[in-house]
């Protein structure tokens, strides 16, 4: 099966219409979800039940900090962070709010690690990058569920979205590597199974960095047969699939698209579930 999640969570900074704009070029490719649409923003129920549970088990606490003081409490502590990261959130409000009024909700790492008997560092096993190691107390700290505008985190999204989905197989860029263990302690807490991963290198511009539009990135051009095409075709060597021979969008090349990937890739990265 292949779905289509619109990951709106973080509604202030949504572009109005996007989704539809993503919709129509994927279906120009060929690409139409097996399933209804799944769009974040009408999911909060379900985070709510989650947070909910985790919150009865105790694994769940409520936070009145500021990323400001959060960065204070590091200081004092004589730690630095490198740019372009969070601060690791110290644990302040992990056993009260010190009369501060609740701002956001977190999780209890160490809790839970300590419940599911999990040992630090946690371990676990891509497909790609092989074995990967996370020690998220020290390296992120009780990470926040419900942000203090009363927005869900990305994490707990995610989490339950692709548990209610029936994921099985994530590949994502090897930038959101990182993001794996809080998954994966989240899928411990809630009771769900742990799909597995694969991070792929990142596609870079000339100056070495994440593509995108600030480093010159064009927007897809898919105003003909001819363009999508190339843009299937570009797609396809960029996955190492040189040898297709892609002449249009429709589903029969997808579907031959895919037999190739499940054939080249499946002989090279074969993962035994634990």
């Amino acid at each position: 099966q292949w779905l289509v999640r619109i990951e709106d969570v973080d509604t202030p900074r949504c572009v109005p219409h996007a989704d539809q704009t993503i919709l129509q070029q994927l279906s120009h490719c060929g690409l139409v979800s097996d399933a209804p649409v799944m769009y974040q923003s009408q999911r909060s129920d379900a985070y709510q039940a989650a947070l909910n549970t985790l919150i009865a088990k105790g694994w769940a606490y409520p936070c009145g900090c500021s990323r400001k003081d959060i960065e204070e409490a590091q200081t004092l502590m004589g730690h630095t962070r490198e740019r372009h990261t969070a601060a690791v959130y110290p644990g302040t409000c992990r056993h009260g709010l010190n009369g501060k009024p609740a701002r956001a909700w977190r999780l209890d790492v160490q809790r839970v690690m300590d419940d599911f008997n999990l040992a630090t560092p946690l371990t676990w096993q891509d497909r790609w990058l092989g074995t990967q190691q996370q020690n998220v107390s020290q390296e992120v700290g009780d990470f926040v569920l419900r942000r203090a505008d009363g927005l869900w985190a990305y994490q707990l999204a995610v989490v339950v979205d692709d548990a209610a989905q029936g994921i099985t197989h994530v590949v994502r860029g090897e930038d959101l590597t990182d993001n794996t263990a809080r998954q994966y302690l989240l899928q411990e807490a809630l009771g769900y199974e742990h799909p597995l991963y694969l991070h792929t290198p990142l596609v870079l511009g000339a100056n070495g960095e994440k593509l995108s539009k600030q480093n010159g990135a064009k927007a897809l051009d898919l105003s003909s047969a001819t363009a999508i095409a190339q843009a299937l075709q570009a797609a396809a060597t960029t996955l190492g699939l040189t040898h297709l021979d892609l002449k249009n969008g429709d589903a029969d090349t997808i579907a031959a698209a895919l037999t190739t990937w499940t054939q080249a890739w499946t002989k090279k990265y074969v993962v035994t579930t634990p």
